[in-house]
């Protein structure tokens, strides 16, 4: 699987630079989501902006487990660079309604930061 790491202070980055979601990369995917979050990454982004295909729903259920592993870090997991070719899939699969879901990773940076200074002005750190 090839993918690139960009690590801040408050997040990471995940891009996925395959152009497709297959049963044989997603496993790959996930373990790195669990070595991030070890690693004591609470805030992770994975970007799929060079995925142009995903056939299988199933192989989209390893963002549950980023998202299953941030919230229970008391941190954010959000899923950006959704194309027109993978957005049907990502709708017949309802993960939606779990993972959070941004247009772009500027706007998936400033939800990071925005929930990070809501957390320090409510004492939450």
């Amino acid at each position: 699987m090839k993918f690139s790491l960009d690590k801040h202070d408050k997040y990471v980055t995940l891009k996925l630079e395959e152009t497709k979601f297959t049963n044989d990369n997603a496993p790959g995917l996930k373990s790195e989501l669990y070595l991030l979050n070890a690693a004591g990454f609470k805030n992770i982004i994975v970007d799929l902006s060079h995925v142009k295909e995903c056939n299988d729903a199933q192989d989209l259920s390893c963002l549950l487990v980023g998202d299953r592993l941030c919230k229970t870090a008391k941190g954010l997991f959000i899923v950006t660079g959704i194309n027109d070719e993978i957005a049907p899939i990502i709708e017949l699969s309802n993960i939606f309604q779990s993972v959070t879901f941004v247009n772009t990773l500027e706007e998936a940076t400033d939800f990071i930061f925005m929930d990070e200074l809501e957390k320090e002005f409510r004492g939450d750190k």
